[in-house]
């Protein structure tokens, strides 16, 4: 197996907001220790809900979400992950942020406008922000988070790949900045609204931005809803309202993050009255929920898919017929009817179906044929040895394939290891916690296989999970390249209308579809329950943060 070691650019998640769960919602006595813990989160997504008359919702209310690990409150560090993410929304802005509709509204900045040749987006920033120390936040904020964290290749920041077009930013005044990209880059905003949050110049100066632990672990400044009261590693996270934020204060006072890894006990939890709102992509979970009539569940897609990535950066993963056909030998049918019971569609690409207008369903596809995995094999010059397994030139077919503790990851990795071993594939399933899966296989890039998934922002650009330039500490895990592949994703962010979006996305499905650059698995349909107290925006969990201040707790 190969051994490497390159620092973590990708977030997965977005991964991540699966991890989350909102609950325990009550009123404000004063008592400091945490609420009751939950489970993982996102919510359906549809139209908004209406809100109830003023006199109907609890004032000064606490909500109790749950997260799977330890955070990090730093929003760009390699180490963040799906288990920091939802604390730092509340925590910091970004210049723009999430609107219902998927599409990017004003935070930080108040409008953003492109040159006529698209190399240049000049972004208009409030002058009312202060940071949670009462600096006031200024356009030498928003050039220094970019050019000198997030533009700095060395330091690998988390997301960082999703900047690759990125020259500079340019403070032209105070509250006046200026993105001067290397090539045309229509979906700017909304990448802007992705994790892609603003840090206070004045701490972070002179400093180490990963080794800042009186910043990443204790008392973190942000311009953000909420501000950090206390934490308890291990335990929990509380943040309180922050009183300066431009954007107004809602009903939810305090916010407390219970650090709980068992969804078994935060499913108990949601049963028990304890829990607003859970998420459960593990659908064995679903019945017990359903049959409770005090709950609501609902269905929602999500803009996300489920792959197998091979370390491509090793010269056998590098010939597509070995691609092609270990995703023959893939049962994806049998693992959503068993694993997901149901609960998702066969996935043909990196774009999802719900993205109606740009989807291509006209690509090649992998329908389960064990023997035409077996063919493929042999055409790429495997043989069975007298063991049983495939091996080229004496060199058997071993793969070594670590899976994280999260979800269903588990049980379908099994079920990987199962199909690939039947057409003569060794493989060795590691299964390790959470924490030490991103340090090993996202920062280390430290196996062969491994299965996990992609949450990204609701745009077909893809450019930065794809591009060659970042394979190796990119959110390109696999380490994929193909220039052609290149050229294709720079010529959509350059495209001005959306017809010639359509056109170049199409091609990329088409040519993703033939290269596997990815094994593509599924894409889920989770499984959303829901208390009837709680009233919030009905979109995913992390839009949902964004309009925090519209929650409701009925009483």
């Amino acid at each position: 197996m190969k051994k490497s070691r390159s620092a973590l650019t990708a977030s997965i998640a977005i991964l991540l907001i699966i991890a989350l769960t909102l609950a325990g919602c009550s009123s404000n006595s004063g008592n400091n220790e945490p609420a009751a813990s939950g489970g993982a989160a996102s919510v359906p997504a549809s139209e908004s809900a209406s809100a109830p008359a003023e006199s109907e919702g609890v004032q000064d209310a606490t909500i109790t979400l749950a997260t799977n690990a330890d955070p990090n409150f730093n929003p760009w560090s390699p180490t963040g992950f799906v288990e920091s993410e939802p604390i730092t929304e509340l925590l910091f802005d970004g210049l723009t942020a999430w609107g219902t509709d998927y599409q990017p509204i004003p935070a930080l900045a108040t409008d953003w406008t492109p040159s006529d040749d698209g190399l240049t987006w000049t972004i208009n920033l409030r002058t009312d922000v202060k940071w949670s120390d009462g600096e006031p936040f200024t356009a030498d904020d928003v050039v220094y988070t970019f050019n000198e964290i997030v533009l700095k290749k060395d330091l690998a920041a988390a997301n960082s790949s999703n900047f690759v077009a990125v020259d500079k930013v340019v403070a032209v005044s105070p509250s006046q900045v200026q993105f001067v990209l290397k090539q045309a880059w229509s979906s700017l905003p909304n990448y802007l609204a992705w994790f892609a949050k603003i840090l206070p110049k004045h701490i972070f100066e002179g400093q180490d931005p990963w080794n800042l632990t009186s910043f990443n672990k204790e008392k973190p400044v942000g311009t953000g809803s909420y501000v950090l009261t206390k934490y308890m590693a291990g335990q929990y996270v509380e943040l309180e309202r922050n009183p300066n934020y431009f954007g107004g204060t809602g009903d939810v006072a305090k916010v407390v993050f219970n650090i709980v890894p068992d969804i078994n006990s935060q499913v108990a939890q949601l049963m028990s009255g304890s829990l607003s709102m859970i998420t459960v992509e593990d659908p064995n979970l679903m019945d017990n929920l359903k049959s409770n009539p005090n709950l609501t569940v609902n269905e929602v897609s999500d803009n996300n898919y489920y792959w197998v990535a091979l370390d491509q950066s090793q010269p056998r993963f590098q010939d597509v017929k070995l691609r092609q056909a270990l995703l023959y030998a893939i049962d994806r049918e049998s693992i959503i009817k068993g694993v997901l019971k149901g609960y998702g569609k066969v996935a043909t690409g990196p774009i999802n179906p719900m993205m109606e207008k740009f989807y291509n369903p006209n690509v090649q596809t992998y329908a389960y044929d064990p023997e035409k995995a077996k063919s493929l094999l042999e055409e790429a010059g495997y043989k069975l040895n007298s063991d049983g397994i495939m091996e080229k030139d004496g060199e058997p077919l071993e793969i070594d394939m670590p899976a994280g503790q999260y979800g269903t990851l588990v049980q379908a990795s099994q079920l990987v290891q199962q199909y690939w071993q039947k057409i003569g594939v060794k493989v060795n399933l590691q299964v390790i916690d959470w924490n030490s899966y991103v340090q090993r296989v996202v920062s280390n890039r430290d196996y062969d296989a491994t299965l996990c998934w992609w949450r990204a922002p609701v745009d077909p650009d893809i450019l930065a999970y794809y591009h060659s330039n970042s394979a190796g500490t990119g959110n390109n895990i696999p380490g994929y390249k193909n220039p052609a592949l290149d050229k294709l994703l720079e010529d959509g962010r350059k495209a001005k209308t959306e017809e010639e979006r359509v056109k170049v996305y199409n091609d990329v499905q088409t040519m993703t579809a033939e290269e596997l650059p990815y094994l593509y698995l599924w894409n889920p349909t989770i499984a959303v329950a829901t208390q009837k107290n709680l009233i919030v925006p009905k979109t995913t969990f992390i839009v949902a943060e964004d309009h925090i201040t519209e929650w409701k707790v009925l009483k």
